[in-house]
């Protein structure tokens, strides 16, 4: 293991798509460095090394088997996240791993349970959720900004990743979807409003059984759609609030980042939760009612963002601090199998066309501090 002082050691396991994000951001953070690069397919790795001025690639072992890593990021497919989580766990290092958790209750708790017992530690994204737009949002819902909250819109439909994904195949299968693949994002900024969910019931349709690559080298290749494409949430808290929520790949029409909370004083509407920032805007009652064509007038508040904005590696930085500090971190392996548990009873709630019960729970969610500063050397 690392050194306690200092930055903190870093793996990397997958040199896809998504790589690009986090060596982009980790590479500019003083508080971690990213040492080695793993890949199945071990030329992507070395050409992501070099690119980016890490000192060693090659397979995943390269990374399991250095001593100098603490934290090893997990940039796999879903179908292995845990798979290869646990690998992780069992050479003694710290997971991060990219949303979801898993794609299975079972094996994801497997994983926590492991990792507990080993005493390590299991971050899991987004980490889109701990940027300023979503922190703040959060901080302004807490003073009580908006009054109570009361219920939630959000909104994620377009056309599907086939049109700009090389390999888009894996994002239609078990574990994939508009609701597994983007939904960890809109549930979570939920969390961090609401508390834990309770119960859900969704709608669900297939727009087609089998999709088309669009770009790269097996364009026109067709796959089959293993989920549904299209799904239509409600979602009850805990601690009271409701949320409606459309996931669809079947709309011609863009329409996504929608993420609105009404609440007993106003509607807030927050920045994309696929994105660390954006704007805020708090929207205030009407004080008369106007009748068109004349124009509605509404008090439009805007909230200023607070924080320094980063990107993808953010979450991993804020446990590794928490790991030097032996304080919690905050996107912990519990919510996301929170996440996780409240994805999969959506699906057996637009299967059976019932409510589910959510059978996992959340303690207190926590926040970044408005002054916590990734680009900052702190260890």
């Amino acid at each position: 293991m690392a050194a306690s002082s200092g930055a903190v050691g870093v793996g990397i396991i997958g040199a896809g798509n998504i790589s690009d994000q986090y060596l982009t951001h980790l590479s500019s953070f003083p508080d971690v460095r990213v040492l080695a690069i793993g890949d199945l397919i071990e030329e992507r790795a070395k050409a992501q090394a070099e690119k980016y001025g890490v000192p060693r690639a090659g397979g995943n072992d390269v990374v399991l088997n250095d001593p100098d890593i603490d934290i090893v990021v997990n940039l796999t497919i879903p179908a292995v996240h845990v798979e290869v989580s646990e690998a992780i766990i069992a050479a003694g290092k710290h997971v991060w791993t990219e949303k979801p958790i898993g794609i299975d209750r079972e094996e994801s708790q497997r994983l926590l349970q492991t990792a507990d017992a080993a005493g390590l530690r299991v971050g899991v994204a987004p980490d889109t959720v701990l940027g300023p737009g979503v922190q703040t949002a959060k901080r302004a819902i807490a003073r009580g900004d908006i009054g109570r909250p009361l219920f939630a819109t959000t909104t994620f439909q377009w056309q599907g990743p086939e049109i700009f994904h090389p390999n888009p195949a894996f994002l239609y299968a078990k574990g994939g979807g508009p609701l597994l693949d983007m939904g960890p994002y809109y549930v979570s900024t939920l969390l961090h409003v609401f508390g834990p969910v309770a119960s859900v019931a969704a709608l669900g349709l297939q727009g087609s059984p089998t999709r088309k690559v669009q770009v790269g080298e097996l364009a026109g290749q067709e796959f089959p759609v293993e989920i549904p494409s299209t799904l239509s949430v409600l979602m009850d808290f805990e601690q009271g609030g409701q949320a409606q929520s459309l996931y669809s790949t079947d709309s011609p029409l863009l329409r996504h980042g929608i993420v609105e909370i009404s609440g007993t004083e106003g509607t807030i509407v927050i920045p994309d939760p696929n994105t660390f920032g954006g704007a805020i805007t708090i929207t205030r009652p009407l004080t008369e009612m106007v009748v068109p064509p004349a124009p509605r007038i509404q008090e439009i508040v805007d909230v200023p963002q607070e924080g320094v904005l980063a990107g993808r590696g953010l979450g991993l930085l804020d446990m590794a601090r928490s790991i030097r500090d032996g304080r919690p971190h905050i996107a912990t392996g519990e919510f996301g199998y929170h996440v996780l548990d409240t994805l999969l009873s959506i699906e057996e709630a637009a299967a059976s066309r019932t409510y589910v019960d959510v059978e996992s729970t959340l303690g207190e969610v926590g926040s970044l501090p408005a002054d916590f500063d990734p680009l900052a050397a702190t260890l």
